[in-house]
């Protein structure tokens, strides 16, 4: 199991990128469009510069939705492998058995 506090950092993380989505993507249209003059390009760079830094999607870790592990991590099914290997083992996701040979 994960810290409560990395897990809480992580939600607070995804709620900063929620808020600023719509401001952060009209900056960065703005900074890389080149009819603008350069000028206005580069306010809208420091525009974005100032906007908090947890906002930017690119902070966001991937986390189990179970026990919160960033490590390991299936997307598809959104949790992590082991989580995933005691899930199956005990037979709570439908189709999927442990394999023996």
């Amino acid at each position: 199991m994960a810290k409560a506090s990395m897990i809480n950092r992580q939600k607070k993380r995804e709620k900063l990128v929620e808020k600023y989505r719509e401001r952060r993507q009209t900056l960065k249209d703005k900074a890389n469009d080149s009819s603008l003059s350069n000028e206005e390009r580069f306010k809208a760079r420091l525009a974005l510069a100032k906007l908090p830094r947890n906002s930017s999607p690119t902070r966001l870790h991937s986390r189990c939705m179970i026990t919160g592990r960033p490590k390991g991590y299936y997307r598809k099914l959104k949790m992590s492998r082991i989580a995933l290997r005691e899930y199956a083992s005990s037979g709570e996701i439908p189709g999927m058995i442990k394999s023996s040979w």
